[in-house]
């Protein structure tokens, strides 16, 4: 593993560690699938006015697509076996990312392709997605002090994973798993065979303890009274403490709401134009051609093709309900641990 810091360590899960920027990361490749997914059909539609096939419309798209969910995996394995100096092949195709699609980006430009034309305005995010990528590469080398640093960042797994009793792993396991839930799926198929009982469940994260939870609030309570000349009295006090020690995950439980309930507007309003359109019964995108076999279409023309507005669909509902989830998700953990520390 070329310098692994694993085999210094004593583990009992296959996933312990987040690099800097874990989250971010994660936010980031999944915007950029996305994307990417909308760049591949603006090439399929743009390629179905034309009486040839014009393969170099789509299959860029489709190959940086690929590309993207194989960094996701090879990432995902370097993380889990803590080799990060393994990682210096992604600083290589974020750079090389960046540098070929601002190329392209800067030819558009020259050419006189602007914001009417979709693909342009694809390729100025695909820059921005690859830069922030590149800049989430360079933070880890900044951090973790690999490579290019004599004396690399040592890094120790957390206690929970060093305790064979702990089997709680959602704050250890990747973005992906625990919007899918697929960290549960080991407890599912357990209770499936046999009854479940306090062994199986397991102790919780030294996190989620009342203990450490109490702790969190005495704190906060504690630092009320010393900013104040008088001891704190009354529920208003008691409001304040709450808030300063659990306010954070609330907040994003109802960040998580409002994003579920925006995305609820996005149902009705792809199937009305889904309904508009097959009604109409006139799909037919006459792109701009700016030159020889390269087709443009606007925003507007491709998101007047049905089968574009249900794929849209389709995300749509998933994002909401993962969103929708993740909402009770945490709503629900906080209010244990808020019940837990009273």
């Amino acid at each position: 593993g070329w310098g692994s810091q694993s085999s210094k360590v004593h583990i009992h899960h296959s996933t312990w560690l987040h690099f800097p920027g874990h989250n971010l990361r994660w936010i980031l490749t999944f915007i950029l699938l996305f994307v990417l997914v909308c760049e591949i059909a603006e090439g399929i539609v743009s390629d179905g006015v034309s009486e040839s096939r014009h393969l170099h419309l789509y299959m860029p798209a489709g190959m940086a697509f690929l590309a993207a969910i194989t960094s996701v995996v090879y990432y995902h394995n370097i993380e889990t076996s803590n080799f990060p100096k393994l990682l210096i092949a992604l600083l290589f195709y974020w750079t090389l990312a960046f540098i070929t699609k601002t190329i392209k980006f800067v030819k558009f430009c020259d050419n006189g392709v602007g914001f009417s034309q979709l693909r342009f305005c694809l390729t100025g995010l695909l820059v921005v997605l690859y830069g922030m990528l590149l800049a989430v590469e360079i933070n880890v080398i900044r951090v973790r002090r690999y490579v290019f640093f004599k004396t690399p960042k040592e890094v120790k797994p957390p206690e929970d994973l060093q305790d064979l009793g702990v089997r709680f792993l959602q704050p250890f396991v990747n973005l992906l798993s625990k919007g899918t839930y697929w960290w549960m799926n080991t407890f599912i198929k357990t209770a499936h065979k046999k009854p479940i009982d306090l062994k199986t469940i397991g102790k919780l994260p030294i996190a989620m303890r009342a203990l450490t939870n109490y702790i969190r609030l005495n704190e906060a309570f504690e630092a009320q009274k010393n900013k104040r000349s008088s001891s704190p009295q009354g529920s208003r006090s008691i409001w304040r403490a709450l808030c300063c020690a659990f306010g954070r995950p609330l907040l994003l439980s109802s960040t998580f709401r409002i994003l579920a309930d925006l995305l609820g507007f996005a149902g009705p309003l792809c199937i009305s134009g889904i309904v508009h359109n097959v009604g109409k019964g006139n799909n037919t995108i006459r792109p701009q051609v700016l030159s020889k076999c390269v087709f443009f279409i606007s925003s507007q023309e491709f998101l007047s093709n049905a089968y574009v507005l249900a794929v849209l669909l389709f995300f749509a509902l998933l994002l909401q309900r993962t969103f929708l989830q993740a909402s009770y998700y945490v709503a629900i953990e906080t209010g244990i641990n808020l019940r837990g520390a009273i």
